[in-house]
């Protein structure tokens, strides 16, 4: 366990995520995500989290392993097209990971979530943590329109309300 890393993890105070994403930027992100899976097949599901938990850094887990951790656990996989995706946001690290799952990657290579991973980044940096978010998911909601759009029969199988961990 990297002792630095760790000491920057543990002493993050638990109202420092609820300070980057306010109830007002949770419901904006989810109503988002909620209006963008009207015109494309794809599930989104958006998890910010603040500091890792202790099991996370004992580990060594970086950003990309504990957002397919949380991929697993929150069940992004369990949709009828396999069309589960996770916008994972560690806060601490200022690091976003997007998972796409395989009915999707199929389709949108890896690099392109990538690079709006990337512009989310330089965004948090920022200090424009809504404004990032927000853009994540509108772009995510184009690409996934031009490569998967919605046809007759479209439930919507993931919570659209951003979850903080």
């Amino acid at each position: 366990m990297k002792l630095m890393r760790s000491l920057k993890h543990l002493l993050l105070p638990d109202w420092w995520l609820r300070r980057a994403f306010s109830a007002a930027d949770l419901a904006a992100i989810g109503a988002a995500i909620a209006a963008g899976e009207t015109r494309h097949r794809g599930e989104l599901r958006f998890v910010a989290e603040g500091s890792l938990p202790l099991a996370a850094l004992w580990h060594e887990l970086s950003a990309r392993e504990r957002a397919v951790e949380l991929f697993a656990a929150l069940r992004v996989w369990d949709t009828a097209e396999n069309s589960g995706i996770l916008i994972y946001v560690q806060l601490v690290e200022h690091r976003v990971e997007i998972l796409a799952d395989r009915g999707i990657a199929a389709r949108v290579p890896q690099a392109e979530w990538d690079a709006i991973c990337r512009e989310m980044e330089s965004s948090f940096r920022n200090g424009e943590w809504r404004q990032g978010a927000l853009q994540a998911v509108s772009r995510a909601g184009a690409l996934l329109a031009s490569r998967l759009p919605a046809g007759d029969s479209n439930p919507n199988e993931l919570p659209d309300r951003p979850l903080l961990l």
